[in-house]
């Protein structure tokens, strides 16, 4: 369908240095979505092999990288609950038991790869778990106390502290940990052909140890990075893309109430921090951690889940869903403890697999340098939230009602709608709504 002609102030897909050259991707991330993997609560069975039985699922939806939480031992000691955390790692080249066995997961990967997909797992760099074989092996690798010992993770920055007793940090301060760790992640790109990592507070790990395991790894096969952080400096040359939190916070402020139309111009047109050319965002309304210790889509968003998704997907950045997402996960997942997803009729599966055919197929839409940049358009509504993204003979335009009551809009040119509460029209190349 034809877009409306009209007049717009055209915004930048990122704010960026001019005198700085966009950092490469791999071609096959650059019109990608990315999909969340909680492989304890995926299935009753919480395994490889029975996660493997929904790939042809999620590639029938238009999935194109999987992300799948750490996949190694868990601590015992300090643990936490019964099942303890994915993320207090016991043992960085093993695999925890409670998933399956090494082959089983080469079978997961191969069978990704055989449908198209690719696969990245959780990093944690950051801290082990207390029995980690490290902690006695190379104690001068971990942070210490005044009595010569190790001690959980603490944070004093934010406004309440924040005690991590199941793990302890490492001290990057000595330089053989950055031959280990590297050491430790090459070993998953070679032994099971992984595409990438996610990277757990990425931000905590100094960005020169970044730099140089992103080398190493991209001389085993090119691979593709996402740092939970949102440090503009991890583009430069160890990360494709960051955590877009800051539109999640706008998204949850819209879906109840607390922000409009003039805050999406806003952020579009001052945006919080200016990140290089080329960096790659991830959108999303949900992960593990907004989902267990936030609330579920139901508890932040509501009626407005769909058109915050819409915006996800749409606005310049990688669309993350969290698995569960498109069966309507109604409830926070626990964390430490058994909790499978309740998939019922999969619900909204066709509406995902719509809006990222709709990725794929619209280079507007593409990420980081490969996509266009934002017009935010004129609507005379402050409760409808228009823009457009144009590349080549490509365009798409994405309006949004952003309240709970129906609205009426006219865009520059004389093109007037209305919409339903939380209602959007996305019109692009053989789309009309």
């Amino acid at each position: 369908m034809a877009l409306s002609a009209c007049l717009a102030t055209s915004l930048p897909a990122r704010a960026a240095d001019a005198g700085m050259a966009p950092m490469p991707h791999v071609a096959w991330s650059r019109n990608a979505n990315i999909y969340e993997v909680n492989l304890r609560q995926y299935t009753r069975e919480g395994t490889f092999t029975a996660f493997a039985r929904h790939l042809p699922r999620l590639k029938a939806m238009g999935v194109d990288i999987l992300w799948l939480m750490p996949i190694q031992p868990i601590g015992e000691k300090n643990r936490k609950g019964s099942l303890g955390s994915y993320y207090a790692v016991r043992d960085y080249t093993g695999i925890n038991p409670e998933f399956g066995t090494l082959d089983d997961f080469k079978a997961l990967v191969k069978q990704a790869h055989g449908l198209g997909m690719r696969v990245i797992i959780d990093w944690v760099a950051n801290h082990t778990a207390f029995d980690h074989p490290w902690t006695v092996q190379h104690k001068d690798w971990y942070l210490k106390d005044d009595k010569g010992e190790i001690f959980p993770v603490t944070y004093t920055e934010g406004a309440e502290p924040e005690y991590w007793t199941d793990v302890t940090g490492l001290d990057w301060r000595n330089k053989d940990l950055w031959k280990g760790m590297t050491d430790a992640m090459l070993y998953w790109v070679r032994e099971t052909d992984i595409d990438g990592f996610r990277c757990d507070v990425a931000g905590k790990v100094p960005t020169p140890f970044w730099n140089q395991a992103r080398a190493a790894l991209d001389r085993v096969k090119p691979v593709f990075m996402l740092a939970e952080a949102d440090k503009p400096e991890l583009h430069e040359h160890a990360f494709d893309m960051t955590y877009g939190w800051d539109t999640k916070d706008l998204f949850k402020d819209v879906a109840k109430g607390k922000a409009d139309a003039r805050t999406l111009r806003a952020f579009l047109e001052h945006p919080p921090r200016a990140f290089p050319p080329g960096a790659y965002r991830m959108r999303f309304t949900s992960n593990h951690d907004e989902n267990s210790w936030s609330g579920s889509d139901t508890e932040l968003y509501g009626p407005a889940f769909k058109a915050m998704a819409v915006l996800a997907a749409t606005l310049p950045g990688m669309p993350l869903i969290y698995g569960g997402q498109e069966a309507g996960l109604d409830k926070r997942l626990a964390f430490f403890e058994k909790d499978p997803i309740d998939w019922k009729d999969y619900r909204y599966a066709s509406f995902y697999a719509g809006l990222l055919a709709l990725k794929h197929d619209n280079p507007a839409l593409w990420n980081g340098q490969y996509g266009g940049a934002v017009q935010v358009l004129e609507t005379g509504n402050d409760k409808v939230f228009a823009f457009r993204r144009a590349l080549g003979g490509n365009a798409v335009q994405v309006t949004v009602n952003v309240s709970g009551s129906a609205q009426r809009y006219r865009l520059a040119g004389g093109a007037a709608g209305k919409l339903a509460a939380w209602d959007y029209r996305i019109e692009a190349p053989g789309k009309g709504r």
